[in-house]
């Protein structure tokens, strides 16, 4: 199995307090997600904060006619520093998903390391090659447009 890692650094101009009340939301995953993926939380996570144990069950439309039901759970989560989702059922052969927030007094730096492999094997690594790669990097593009009209300069 072929274990792929993508890291993503973003500034958040705001406080650690705001930027981890932002992020600690599951419900605010929507607004980070691009509309194509038709991303649908299915856990009612209304008004609860990410905390280790957290199972969250969702649904995902990475292409047309391609959906899959994604099950992750916090596996770590420390106050204002850091949080982990690990996937326990979904479409991916592993998944381990690290935010890290630095304050950095003006700025936050908030930090991605996402640890995957996908299944199929030789077929999964052509797929990465081809797609999958290239889909999670719009992704976290897409997310980093969103926050910066989140969290203005």
């Amino acid at each position: 199995m072929k274990v792929y890692t993508l890291e993503s650094q973003t500034v958040l101009n705001t406080s650690i307090d705001k930027a981890w009340e932002y992020f600690s939301r599951p419900e605010n995953l929507n607004e980070i997600t691009p509309p194509d993926m038709q991303f649908r939380i299915l856990t009612d996570v209304s008004g609860k904060k990410m905390h280790a144990g957290m199972i969250i069950h969702y649904r995902i439309q990475p292409a047309p006619f391609m959906s899959f039901g994604w099950t992750t759970e916090i596996s770590h989560s420390v106050d204002k520093q850091y949080f982990v989702d690990e996937q326990r059922f979904g479409p991916y052969a592993f998944w381990h998903h690290q935010h890290i927030f630095e304050d950095k007094g003006t700025h936050v730096l908030m930090t991605d390391i996402v640890n995957y492999a996908l299944p199929m094997g030789f077929l999964g690594r052509i797929a990465h090659a081809i797609w999958v790669k290239n889909k999670l990097s719009g992704i976290f593009d897409y997310r980093t447009q969103v926050i910066n009209r989140v969290f203005p300069k």
